[in-house]
């Protein structure tokens, strides 16, 4: 039976861990087996939960009790659950929830390069991605368009920081993902990746260009939102490809450059 607590103080320290600990209090990098996550939605909720995701309390509008959320009370069964009106919740979240229901989780022990590729063929590889919003439409995109996991370097940003979780929703609980270790592009090559750079390159391939797609195992790499992909990671790579530009566009975003090679170098055709 669902532990219902009403909560009407935006002070309260119950709600600390949705409206004052910031990400890196969450992540808990000292003892991570206690780390903390927050997920917005019954639908993301839904999918961390058919991940294995264990959640330890929810906090949502009264209205939502036995509206949306009611299927996810029944799931997460006997952990607190905190309503509070929505003025509350929008000074926590900085924004109106349209489906106000927030719910904090235990963070899943991390996988391996070599688990999260065991069965992969086509893997996006994120360097230096700091930008949540973009790392979450990129796992989107991911999830959407036929690549089997994601692989971030350690300076990405996490892809269960709150706004990357929103913005992929909830895709970063569906697309197996993992931290690159200090080998890299090396480690790809030693699992039997074929690897390209997504960079801006006088010498590239076209990213129709039929030996992509008849990699057996394909890695596309991405850079960061600034900079791009690091001068010694592109001369690492197999491949270097750059998306053609119109109108004197030199570039696009990471996360519509990410759309654009996963749709033509994915599994999706």
């Amino acid at each position: 039976m669902a532990q219902i607590i009403k909560i009407n103080d935006f002070s309260d320290p119950r709600l600390d861990v949705f409206a004052r600990l910031n990400e890196r209090q969450l992540l808990n990098r000292d003892k991570p087996e206690n780390g903390i996550f927050i997920a917005e939605s019954p639908k993301v909720i839904d999918r961390a939960l058919n991940s294995g995701c264990v959640p330890l309390a929810l906090l949502l509008e009264p209205a939502h009790i036995e509206g949306e959320a009611k299927g996810i009370i029944e799931r997460c069964k006997d952990i607190p659950v905190f309503t509070a009106p929505m003025h509350i919740l929008e000074r926590i979240t900085g924004y109106k929830l349209t489906r106000g229901v927030l719910c904090s989780m235990r963070r899943p022990p991390l996988r391996t390069v070599e688990n999260v590729c065991e069965t992969a063929t086509r893997v996006a590889v994120l360097e230096d991605v700091m930008n949540p919003t973009n790392v979450g439409a990129i796992f989107r995109c991911a999830a959407a368009l036929g690549m089997d996991a994601v692989l971030l370097t350690k300076a990405s940003s996490d892809p269960l920081y709150r706004r990357s979780i929103r913005v992929s929703m909830g895709t970063v609980f569906q697309v197996p993902w993992a931290f690159l270790g200090n080998g890299g592009i090396q480690e790809l090559k030693t699992l039997g990746f074929s690897t390209v750079a997504m960079a801006l390159e006088n010498d590239t391939l076209g990213i129709r260009d039929e030996r992509l797609k008849s990699e057996s195992k394909l890695a596309v790499v991405l850079g960061t939102e600034g900079e791009g992909i690091k001068r010694t990671t592109i001369e690492k790579c197999d491949y270097t490809v750059c998306i053609p530009m119109h109108n004197g566009v030199d570039s696009l975003n990471v996360a519509a450059a990410a759309a654009i090679a996963f749709f033509q170098l994915g599994n999706n055709q």
